[in-house]
């Protein structure tokens, strides 16, 4: 495993700001939810070490994720599908906040699961759009 020093941060940062920024949408989708998965495992990790301030921290970055999710649905083009995901982000946000004052994992753990399941439905559908697309 390579270990980053802090001289290399500030490229690291630029490439990562790169990515996102010239990405598709279905890349930058992608990135979106593993970016919360990511947060929420971190939120996890420090619900489990008693780290109270920094699980705040990650739960919050998540939950402006599935917010931004919400935000973003486009029911004129995404049609049933988007009308479906609405209540599902909301509860995800739901559960996140319940999470967040309770100090518990499960509420974590539900949502990464089933931020999960959508990646790899988004993961499947992007392939797809790409394959059709060549």
């Amino acid at each position: 495993m390579v270990f980053m020093t802090p001289a290399y941060a500030p490229q690291l940062d630029t490439y990562k700001k790169n990515q996102f920024y010239t990405a598709d949408k279905g890349t930058l989708l992608l990135m979106l939810y593993q970016g919360a998965i990511d947060f929420l495992r971190r939120a996890k990790g420090h619900i489990e070490r008693g780290e109270i301030a920094d699980k705040g921290i990650y739960i919050s970055k998540a939950h402006a994720v599935i917010a931004e999710l919400l935000n973003s649905l486009d029911v004129k083009a995404g049609g049933d599908l988007s009308r479906s995901l609405a209540p599902l982000y909301g509860f995800m946000m739901d559960q996140l906040m319940d999470a967040h004052l309770g100090n518990t994992v499960k509420p974590i753990d539900d949502v990464i699961s089933l931020l999960s399941t959508l990646n790899e439905a988004w993961e499947a559908a992007v392939a797809q759009a790409r394959k059709d697309n060549l």
